[in-house]
C-alpha cells in the first residue's frame, strides 16, 4: 500500500479500488475449483481500509467495498432489473460501512499484538452481523453468504453441521484478517502467523468436535440401511404452461416400472389452479397410479379460494391432491413482489419486476407421502435461508425438497450457485436434499452434503432417479441453532462497551481548558467639557 499510497489520495481512485476490492471474493462462488480464493480475496479490501487517513474515510471505503461485493454477486440480475441493480447494491453496500470503521480501528498503523488478536475475533464478528442484517428477506435474503463458497469442501461441510454457514463465514474472514496482517505489518508477523495457526487449530478442533458430536447427535443411516428412491423431472425450456405440463407428463410416464417412492416437479410446473382445472388434477392422479408414487408439483396461479397469486407445493396421490399444501413464504424481492410498491413501483418501468405482488404463506408444512416418507418442501429462493431447513428438520422431516426455476438466468452462474446451496442445507441439518428445477441445475445430496449422482444441467430435458439414504437424529446446528451469530453479537456488544468506556475515560482525563487571566479595567477620568 506504500507504493500506491500517493496514487490513492484521489477520492475517486480510492472509491473505484474499494469497489473492485469488494468484488474480488465473488469468483469463489460460481467456480467450485476456486473455493480457496475466498480465504485471501478480502485481503486487498482490508489493506485499503486500514490505510484510510480518517475514520470517516474508512467508513466510506467499507461502503465502496460492500457496493462492489453486492453488485458483483448479483450481476446476473442486470438484464432484468437494469439500473435498479445498482441502486440495490448501493443500499445494501452501506451495511459494510461500520465494518470499515472496525477494520481501521483494529488494524490501522502498527497494531499491537493485543489489537491483532482482538481483530481476529472482532472483524469476523462484524462480518457476521452484516450477513445477519442482509439475511432479512425484505433486504434480499442471504444469497451469497461468504461461507457458502465452501460447499464442496468436506471439512467445511462437517463444520456446517456444527455451526451452519455462519461458522464457515466467521472462519473465512478470520483467515483473511490474519493474512492481511501478515502482509502489511512486518512487526507483527509472529502474532499473525499465530492467528493463522490458531484459526487452523480451531478448524481442526472444531472438526474433531464435529466428528465426536456426530457420534452422539449427528444423523447416521438407519441400522437396516433404509433408503428411498426419488425421481426428478426436469422439462427444460418449454414456452407456455400447457406445453410444459404436456412435456412433464411425457417425462413422468418414463418412470413407470422404476419403483420410485416420490416424483418431484420443479417450481411453476403447473400454471393453473387445480380447482379450476380438474382435468389437470385427473391427469396427475393417473400419473401417480401409473408410477406407483406420489408427485410433488408446484402451482403458480391465481387461487380460486383465495384472492391473489400463490406459489404452492401440492402433493398428488393416486386419488388426486392429498390435501397437503405449502404456500411459499419468502418471496423474491422485485421478482415476485416489490417492497414498498407505492415508492418503488417505478422499478416495473425499467426492468422485469413483478407487475403484481404474489401472496405469501403463513407457515411451513411437513408432508407425508404414501410410503410414509416425511418431506419438507421449500420453493426456490427459500433454500438460501438456513433457518427454514433447520425448522423443517426439527419438525421431523426425512428429506428436504426444493422446487425451483432459474430459466430466466440460464446464461449466468445463478443456476449452479443455487444448486450448490443444497449441499450446505443438507450438511447443516443432516437430511438429504433434493433440488428439482424446470430448466436446471437439478441436484440431490446425501445427509453429509455429498452429491448423489450427476447434476442435471441447464440444457437437459430428462428425468433422473436417485437412491437416497435416510438418516435419524439431529445435528448440533439443528439442536443449538445460530450460535455463531449470537456469539458474534456478544463480541460486538463487548466492543461497544469497551469503546464507550474508553471515550468516557479520555473525556475525564482530558486537561481542563485554559481559563483566561482576570484583567483589571482602569477607567479614564472624564475630560472636562469645553
Amino acid at each position: 500500500m506504500k507504493t500506491f499510497g500517493p496514487w490513492l489520495t484521489s477520492p475517486w481512485r480510492r472509491s473505484v479500488v474499494g469497489a473492485l476490492a469488494g468484488a474480488l471474493p465473488v469468483p469463489a462462488f460460481p467456480a467450485p475449483a476456486l473455493w480457496w480464493w475466498a480465504f485471501v480475496a478480502l485481503v486487498p479490501w482490508l489493506l485499503l481500509v486500514r490505510s484510510a487517513p480518517t475514520g470517516r474515510r474508512a467508513v466510506y471505503d467499507g461502503w465502496c467495498g460492500g457496493f462492489g461485493f453486492m453488485l458483483a454477486m448479483h450481476l446476473w440480475l442486470l438484464p432484468n432489473l437494469h439500473v435498479f441493480t445498482l441502486v440495490i447494491a448501493a443500499l445494501l453496500g452501506a451495511l459494510w460501512a461500520p465494518w470499515g470503521w472496525l477494520v481501521r480501528r483494529f488494524l490501522a498503523g502498527v497494531p499491537s499484538g493485543k489489537r491483532v488478536g482482538a481483530a481476529l475475533l472482532v472483524l469476523p464478528s462484524g462480518w457476521l452481523a452484516v450477513e445477519l442484517v442482509r439475511s432479512w428477506q425484505g433486504l434480499g435474503g442471504p444469497w451469497g453468504m461468504l461461507g457458502s463458497s465452501q460447499w464442496q469442501v468436506e471439512p467445511a461441510l462437517r463444520l456446517a453441521s456444527v455451526g451452519g454457514v455462519w461458522l464457515l463465514s466467521f472462519l473465512v474472514v478470520a483467515v483473511n484478517v490474519a493474512v492481511a496482517v501478515l502482509a502489511a505489518v512486518p512487526a507483527h508477523r509472529v502474532p499473525a502467523v499465530a492467528g493463522l495457526v490458531a484459526t487452523a487449530v480451531a478448524g481442526l478442533v472444531a472438526t474433531a468436535a464435529a466428528t465426536s458430536a456426530a457420534w452422539v447427535w449427528s444423523p447416521r443411516p438407519d441400522a437396516d440401511g433404509r433408503q428411498t428412491r426419488i425421481a426428478v423431472v426436469q422439462p427444460g425450456v418449454v414456452v407456455g404452461p400447457d406445453r410444459r405440463f404436456d412435456r412433464e407428463e411425457e417425462l413422468t410416464r418414463r418412470l413407470v416400472g422404476q419403483d420410485v417412492d416420490l416424483i418431484v416437479w420443479g417450481e411453476s410446473s403447473v400454471g393453473h389452479d387445480l380447482d379450476d382445472r380438474p382435468d389437470l388434477a385427473r391427469r396427475l392422479a393417473a400419473l401417480s397410479r401409473a408410477t406407483g408414487a406420489d408427485i410433488l408439483v408446484n402451482v403458480d396461479a391465481r387461487r380460486s379460494d383465495q384472492p391473489g397469486i400463490y406459489k404452492s407445493s401440492i402433493l398428488i396421490g393416486p386419488d388426486g391432491p392429498t390435501g397437503d399444501r405449502y404456500d411459499k413464504m419468502r418471496l423474491v424481492p422485485f421478482g415476485e413482489y416489490i417492497p414498498a410498491r407505492s415508492l418503488l413501483g417505478w422499478a416495473t418501468s425499467v426492468g422485469k419486476a413483478a407487475g403484481e405482488d404474489r401472496r405469501r404463506g403463513s407457515e411451513q408444512v411437513v408432508m407425508t407421502t404414501g410410503p410414509g416418507l416425511r418431506i419438507g418442501p421449500m420453493v426456490c429462493f427459500e433454500t438460501a435461508f438456513p433457518d427454514m431447513s433447520r425448522h423443517l428438520t426439527d419438525a421431523g422431516t426425512d428429506v428436504l425438497v426444493a422446487q425451483s426455476s432459474t430459466s430466466t438466468f440460464q446464461e449466468s452462474w445463478a443456476p449452479e450457485q443455487h444448486a450448490s446451496l443444497g449441499a450446505l442445507r443438507a450438511a447443516e441439518t443432516g437430511r438429504p436434499f433434493v433440488h428439482s428445477t424446470l430448466t436446471g441445475v437439478s441436484a440431490v445430496y446425501d445427509a453429509s452434503g455429498r452429491r448423489l449422482g450427476p447434476w442435471l444441467g441447464t440444457s437437459a430435458s430428462t428425468t433422473a432417479v436417485y437412491e437416497v439414504p435416510l438418516t435419524a437424529g439431529v445435528t448440533p446446528y439443528v439442536r443449538f441453532g445460530d450460535w455463531p451469530v449470537h456469539a458474534a453479537l456478544l463480541v460486538l456488544a463487548a466492543v461497544c462497551l469497551t469503546e464507550g468506556a474508553r471515550a468516557v475515560r479520555l473525556r475525564r482525563n482530558a486537561p481542563a481548558p485554559p481559563v483566561p487571566h482576570a484583567r483589571t479595567v482602569h477607567e479614564s477620568p472624564a475630560r472636562p467639557a469645553r
